[in-house]
């Protein structure tokens, strides 16, 4: 019991270190993220591998089983999934729990790098981290501007989304990374002509490999000239559709045969495969995801305020306008701040039934003056353990706030009582709470033994918070990604 003797002895001293913990509390509160539920972390990953115009089975065959072939001796490997698209193979690799991903992301490359070989149009694998939190937070449609429909289509507007709209999201602090779903990239196309290629016996093959030989720069190394160094270098990258009709294919009895002679070539919009729609009109959807540990409130407010600045000084002159559709942070919005209105209601009420009981205001100021104290000096004790603002969060601080009613008031109570058998102030208040505080601390160890095996078995309560409905979602994010835009409407 000395820390009682000591802090009524040093009461100056005592109340100093209270104003420090409010105000450095109230400065951990203003930097806490702030989100729906604590940040779950599944140690997966994805591997992605692009080979445009391959079917489904040429790439399953090609490509995704050979990466399988060598990704199954992967240290720490639970499960793989993969799936085989139209130009794109998915390989979904899950970790054991507590597996290190960053370890995970070098053995994985590494086993990537033993696939022999991969079809010659097929590009390099990409290896991303898939996180339940990397949802977005936000999703975005570019529309033509009411009565621009007819002069505006938009579907051709994928590659300035793409330069403008995607880079000036991901340039925002919090943001990282951002995705573009919809319309049609302009493209150099080379039409050939079935017919004058059979006439002059030429194969697809043959032509494209002219076209892939002719299409490069070589370096040819350097040599001194007196004083100075030159550096010889061959250019013969294409720099217009010109460039490449007059690409040589091949010679018949002595005269070249021009691609411009078998093909037409010319700088059109793709076809058109991802089609979005907003109150049945065409766009564009772009979406946002947040970085781990970013404050998803404040990302969304600057995000705001990046599409308010692009519509007025960018899209609305060229006849297009960017229009929010989901926000995942209404919802948050919604959920804090009915927990936290439950948590000062509750914490109002239980001051006035003590004022209605006790019938001392300032027997129940001292109670009152203990529950803010113990909630704003528990902010920094949740910024030091790097944790966030979240539903589940503002529940148990809603709990322990009953917890701090109920042994103010025994400790209160007993320190009247001593003071109605007439001691002094200090004395009553140094007898009151020593005889009460080793009931206080085994009611509260009692209480904490109960959350034990929560906190032993942390994983589990983060899987538990997942509902049947965010799970199913999250499968679906995971096995098609491409066609992903359940927000749109």
């Amino acid at each position: 019991m000395k820390l009682v003797e000591q802090s009524l002895k040093y009461g100056v001293t005592v109340a100093v270190g209270v104003i420090l913990i409010l105000i450095f509390g109230i400065m951990a509160l203003l930097r806490i993220p702030v989100q729906r539920t604590p940040e779950i972390s599944q140690p997966e990953l994805s591997i992605r591998t692009t080979w445009p115009g391959a079917s489904p089975e040429e790439i399953e065959r090609e490509i995704v089983d050979e990466q399988e072939q060598h990704l199954k001796s992967v240290v720490g490997l639970v499960e793989m999934e993969s799936s085989s698209k139209t130009g794109r193979g998915e390989v979904y690799l899950e970790f054991q729990v507590g597996t290190n991903l960053q370890d995970a992301l070098v053995r994985t490359a590494n086993a990537l790098n033993q696939v022999s070989s991969y079809p010659e149009d097929a590009d390099e694998p990409i290896i991303k981290t898939v996180n339940i939190s990397d949802r977005p937070i936000g999703w975005f449609v570019l529309s033509p501007l009411p009565g621009k429909e007819d002069e505006v289509n938009v579907y051709h507007y994928r590659d300035f989304a793409e330069d403008f709209i995607k880079t000036r999201f991901e340039r925002i602090p919090g943001v990282s990374d951002s995705s573009v779903f919809g319309g049609s990239p302009l493209e150099l196309q080379d039409l050939l002509n079935p017919n004058a290629l059979a006439e002059r016996g030429i194969g697809i093959l043959q032509l494209r490999e002219a076209l892939r030989n002719q299409n490069r720069n070589v370096s040819g190394g350097d040599f001194d000239e007196g004083k100075r160094r030159y550096i010889i270098r061959t250019t013969g990258e294409f720099e217009s559709p010109k460039d490449i009709e007059q690409t040589i294919v091949t010679h018949i009895e002595g005269r070249p045969v021009y691609v411009k002679d078998v093909a037409e070539v010319k700088v059109d919009y793709d076809e058109l495969r991802d089609y979005v729609r907003h109150n049945g009109l065409p766009g564009i959807a772009v979406n946002t995801r947040r970085e781990i540990g970013s404050n998803i409130i404040e990302v969304m407010k600057d995000i705001k305020k990046e599409v308010a600045d692009m519509n007025e000084n960018l899209l609305h002159p060229m006849g297009l306008h960017l229009a929010q559709t989901a926000d995942k942070t209404e919802y948050i919005s919604r959920s804090i701040d009915m927990v936290s209105f439950n948590l000062i209601v509750g914490g109002t009420m239980a001051i006035v039934i003590l004022l209605l009981f006790l019938r001392s205001f300032y027997s129940t100021l001292v109670i009152a003056l203990a529950i803010p104290i113990s909630v704003v000096g528990s902010f920094l004790v949740i910024t030091l353990m790097g944790r966030t603002i979240n539903v589940i969060m503002l529940a148990g601080m809603a709990f322990a706030v009953g917890m701090v009613v109920d042994a103010s008031i025994i400790v209160l109570e007993n320190i009247y009582r001593h003071r109605q058998m007439g001691k002094d102030t200090l004395t009553a208040a140094h007898d009151g709470a020593r005889e009460v505080w080793g009931a206080i601390f085994a009611s509260t160890l009692t209480t904490l033994a109960v959350f034990i095996p929560i906190i032993l078995n942390r994983i589990r309560l983060e899987e538990a918070l997942l509902t049947e409905e965010f799970q199913d979602e999250y499968l679906q994010y995971k096995r098609d990604t491409k066609r992903l835009i359940p927000f749109i409407y």
